[in-house]
């Protein structure tokens, strides 16, 4: 799966949270395959990552986890 899809996949994985990715100014919820994909990232591009919820540590660092291994 892309790594948009594994993101979404990702999200919705973890409902007690909302995670949303920053870039180029906008913000969009992760768990929206639609708007990750209309958000327009980039392989290499920078992005800020907002996690709130019930276990929002754990799940920033499982996601910065993903990212930094490529969502492999």
């Amino acid at each position: 799966m892309r790594p948009a899809g594994e993101l979404a996949k990702f999200a919705k994985a973890h409902p007690d949270n909302t995670i949303m990715v920053c870039y180029g100014g906008r913000s969009v919820n992760a768990s929206s395959l639609m708007q990750v994909m209309m958000a327009g990232i980039n392989c290499g591009s920078e992005v800020r990552l907002e996690v709130s919820g019930n276990d929002e540590q754990a799940v920033l660092d499982a996601l910065v986890k993903k990212f930094r291994n490529g969502f492999a």
